[in-house]
């Protein structure tokens, strides 16, 4: 079971490499992620026991200092985010479609695992910065006044930093944007 969850967000992709060694050299982690993103982003996602991903992202922290665009450490992880970010999550299709899009990762994680939390929905999608300039959304679908609630905790995570682009909730939407999402 992941416990928590750690992100370094740098603005170099070769500071990210030498920022993502460090970072699984540094503690017991599992890498999940350590690739580029768009606009020439890179993005270090690790998993693990609390401490050892905290150790982790204070190494990564160290080695990529000024190209660091954004952190995260994120314990008691909601247990559909990994499915939502790696495109495994079993979708029964409801009734409302629920989007929120910020301009950083982290904040997008954030925001889903507050959502999730918030209210019985289920995450079709975290999309984090690949082929979209950058930035990050969420998808998600229940009932709609769940899908109200999720999204409203999701954007609050994110409305002080400024990193919350939109936010959306459509009720009943057409068959055929569902089926482009599912």
């Amino acid at each position: 079971m992941i416990r928590t969850l750690g992100l370094i967000e740098l603005n170099s992709i070769a500071r990210g490499y030498v920022t993502a060694d460090a970072m699984i050299k540094a503690a017991d982690v599992d890498l999940l992620k350590a690739h580029s993103i768009c606009p020439g982003k890179f993005i270090v996602m690790v998993k693990g026991d609390t401490g050892a991903v905290k150790a982790s992202v204070e190494a990564g922290l160290e080695t990529g200092r000024e190209c660091v665009v954004d952190q995260l450490i994120l314990p008691n992880l909601h247990r559909d985010i990994i499915p939502a970010i790696t495109g495994t999550t079993m979708i029964v299709t409801k009734d409302s479609l629920g989007a929120l899009e910020f301009f950083s990762v982290a904040s997008a994680i954030v925001a889903a695992d507050a959502a999730v939390k918030a209210a019985d929905v289920t995450l079709i999608e975290l999309r984090l910065g690949f082929a979209i300039g950058g930035k990050a959304f969420i998808t998600l679908t229940g009932d709609v006044s769940a899908v109200e609630s999720a999204v409203e905790a999701g954007a609050e995570t994110a409305r002080e930093s400024g990193l919350l682009v939109q936010k959306v909730v459509i009720p009943r939407p057409h068959a055929g944007l569902m089926k482009m999402l599912l």
